[in-house]
């Protein structure tokens, strides 16, 4: 029991345990088979080993260069191996992707299952008022169409939206694989778990479509992007869902309170600072973060509320997790850049903003 109490995956390892559970149960109760999200990517048992030899892989070649340089690569590659890459290192890593992996598995599972348990409840009408609120009259897409143009600004929201997908798994193999300090990778793992459970959580409190679905002529003279492709192939898969449940093999994804994409970037970024990253990746991780606030209202996948309510777990994300994996410290002036601490499990301090 100390160990587990010491051991900075504990917290996501429940936490993903907990939600499986819930997952499992609510497929049960609804005599629907769990899914799989990703699976045009091949199967799970497949497309998770061949990502986990990569993000493996992708570290020891970059922890080799950071220490060798090129031209002694080849041979210095089997020496960062033996003197790096223990078997307390490696079961830590895998923790961190499994636990992410199952959480998040489980919360697009029970995300897809909620117009079953809310389908006579939704509160679009109320946000599409709140939106009028805070625009002084004026539908917020109104301002940014007219702010932004329709034409290339829609290709770059769209790519920028749409980035979110890879980036999200290539950011968390980048802290567990590249940090030697585990609880630091620990920490990030956490928090994106955490930011699965919390937003599954907000969408059973608050059902909601989405400006796009419910208002879809403020959207029409948007020129067609990779977003708008998503966004009908999410509606024609969402009718099939409702039409048949037991029939469908997708996932019904539609939901607007509140917003991942603003609750994980927002988090991320806020990382970012919490462990003193350098100037530039804090840099590249908050613009990254406005511009995918400005996109999930340009192309109207969230209300102003939806994305409001994403900060607040993309903080509370990042503070809880600080807490179970043992990160809470005194403010200090220092960085911990990726592979500042040696590998050991022990907990790190960050830095408080």
């Amino acid at each position: 029991m100390t160990w587990m109490r010491r051991w900075p995956y504990s917290f996501a390892m429940l936490l993903s345990l907990a939600v499986a559970v819930a997952a499992v149960v609510s497929s049960v109760y609804l005599g629907l088979p769990l899914k799989d999200p990703d699976g045009f990517l091949g199967p799970s048992y497949v497309r998770l080993p061949l990502m986990a030899l990569l993000f493996f892989g992708g570290g020891i070649v970059l922890n080799t260069l950071r220490s060798s340089g090129w031209k002694q690569l080849p041979t210095r590659m089997l020496d960062v191996v033996k003197n790096e890459w223990n078997l307390r290192r490696v079961l830590s890593i895998t923790a961190g992707m499994l636990s992410f992996y199952i959480c998040y598995v489980s919360y697009r599972n029970l995300k897809s299952n909620l117009p079953i348990y809310r389908k006579d409840t939704l509160y679009d009408q109320q946000l599409l008022q709140s939106d009028l609120w805070f625009g002084g009259g004026i539908d917020p897409a109104v301002i940014l169409h007219d702010l932004f143009g329709t034409e290339f600004m829609a290709d770059v929201f769209s790519f920028v939206y749409l980035a979110y997908l890879p980036l999200i798994p290539i950011s968390l193999g980048a802290f567990l694989v590249l940090s030697r300090n585990l609880a630091i990778g620990a920490w990030y793992s956490t928090t994106l778990c955490l930011n699965w459970v919390l937003g599954t959580v907000s969408y059973y409190i608050l059902p909601a479509l989405g400006p796009a679905f419910t208002r879809p002529d403020l959207y029409g003279g948007l020129r067609e992007t990779g977003v708008s492709d998503l966004q009908q192939a999410l509606m024609t898969t969402r009718l099939d869902f409702l039409a048949a449940p037991a029939n469908s093999e997708a996932i019904q994804g539609v939901a607007a309170f509140a917003s991942l994409h603003v609750s994980v970037t927002f988090a991320a970024a806020f990382f970012m600072v919490r462990t003193g990253q350098n100037l530039l990746m804090r840099t590249v991780a908050w613009v990254f973060f406005g511009v995918t606030v400005v996109a999930t209202l340009y192309f109207g996948w969230h209300y102003i509320v939806d994305d409001i309510a994403g900060v607040g777990i993309g903080w509370a994300s990042v503070a809880l997790s600080a807490r179970a994996t043992g990160n809470r410290g005194k403010r200090r002036k220092r960085r911990t850049e990726l592979g500042d601490a040696e590998g050991s499990g022990d907990s790190a301090t960050a830095e408080t903003p």
